[in-house]
């Protein structure tokens, strides 16, 4: 019997399977993340198991089309399997996130030969994908970009630069890198991003690009976030993913996506409950009324974090790319609550280093330092309303 407080959620009405089919369709995989989620945190690295565990899962390929060996996956497939995942070890959804992402984009923008060549690797989980768009003196808006990318005598491209707080750096086995390969014009405003700015498909084994995992990060420590360097990384046409220059339009696409990083914010929030919930229940708690009722609370934002969620991912709102963001803005928020709300019932229970809900509190606060940052999402949905 599941907790209280509705968390058996059903259909919802768009032919995706529900959170109760994919947990059980994923069951092993959650427990192979779950068993080793405290000790990669400890030591900042997943261990092979894991990876094994995801490769030969499926999930890899939950974004890519059937006809390149995926599932054919919308946003509402792709959130749920990042909730599950982010409530057995969040460190595991956003690598799985960026995956989804880069499959997206090359789903969407790729050339025939792109498109042939990345995903039936990235469905298979024979490769894994991630994303290079951050840099340290950039800030989260992308919009001063000190990675180059110039043309050579041959025709081909020439990157230069520096990418940080890259998830799957060093794991990925290509890399979406974003550079600057002409000046922006001042006729083009951007909040995020900016024209002159194209996407490269960058292969690990170029010799040109150098991983550095050396981050020492409080939260999603097992996440691989690092540093990559771009030094004389040649590239050919072939790398170019979408118009020269017209990085911006990949990027304003992709929050009408649905896809949402308040999916790995619901699923913590999920584990926080259940860790909340079961120590009730061991503790003989639960016949207490006012500890069932705040497990009713936490239950309630669990189940208001999922549904943003969804309706992110369903794209039906009245301005659907504003939905993703608030789902993002909102839902990191609810996850820090729930987890601190838990850590607050268990009282001392909790107050022990490796109690997983502080490995939780530390992996729910970086969501919102994730791009878009929350504050960077808020002026997304805000500039508009100073238009003229």
């Amino acid at each position: 019997m599941a907790p209280a407080g509705g968390l058996t959620l059903t259909q919802a009405g768009t032919g995706a399977a529900t959170r109760a089919e994919l947990a059980e369709r994923y069951a092993h995989l959650t427990e192979v993340l779950h068993r080793h989620a405290q000790s990669a945190d400890t030591a900042a690295a997943l261990p092979e198991e894991v990876f094994a565990a995801l490769r030969a899962s499926g999930i890899l390929g939950a974004a890519v089309a059937v006809e390149y060996g995926g599932q054919g996956g919308d946003s509402l497939l792709t959130n749920r399997l990042i909730e599950l995942t982010a409530a057995a070890d969040p460190s595991v959804a956003i690598i799985l996130f960026q995956h989804y992402a880069v499959s997206s984009r090359i789903s969407e923008w790729g050339s025939e030969a792109q498109k042939e060549r990345y995903l039936p690797r990235l469905a298979s989980g024979e490769w894994i994908a991630a994303s290079a768009w951050s840099e340290s003196g950039s800030g989260a808006d992308k919009r001063n970009l000190a990675t180059k990318a110039r043309r050579t005598q041959g025709g081909g491209w020439l990157l230069e630069g520096a990418k940080a707080f890259t998830t799957g750096a060093g794991l990925a086995d290509v890399y979406l890198v974003l550079a600057q390969t002409s000046a922006p014009t001042d006729g083009v405003a951007s909040t995020y991003g900016s024209d002159g700015q194209t996407f490269f498909l960058i292969e690990a084994g170029n010799p040109g690009l150098f991983a550095n995992t050396g981050m020492d990060l409080v939260g999603m420590r097992s996440s691989a976030t690092g540093f990559v360097e771009l030094t004389a990384c040649a590239a050919d046409d072939s790398a170019v993913l979408g118009p020269v220059g017209a990085a911006v339009r990949i990027i304003a696409g992709v929050r009408e996506s649905g896809a949402t990083l308040g999916a790995v914010s619901a699923g913590i929030a999920a584990a926080a409950y259940r860790t909340a919930f079961t120590h009730a229940r061991r503790r003989g708690l639960k016949d207490q009324q006012a500890v069932r009722h705040r497990l009713v609370d936490l239950a309630a934002q669990v189940e208001a974090a999922r549904s943003l969620v969804d309706a992110s991912a369903r794209r039906d709102s009245a301005e659907p790319g504003n939905t993703t963001l608030y789902s993002k803005i909102l839902c990191s928020r609810i996850s820090e609550e729930v987890v601190q709300e838990a850590l607050r019932l268990l009282g001392s229970a909790g107050y022990l280093h490796d109690h997983p809900l502080n490995k939780l509190a530390r992996d729910a606060r970086a969501v919102g330092l994730m791009g878009p940052t929350n504050d960077l999402a808020r002026e997304l949905v805000s500039a508009p309303w100073t238009a003229a």
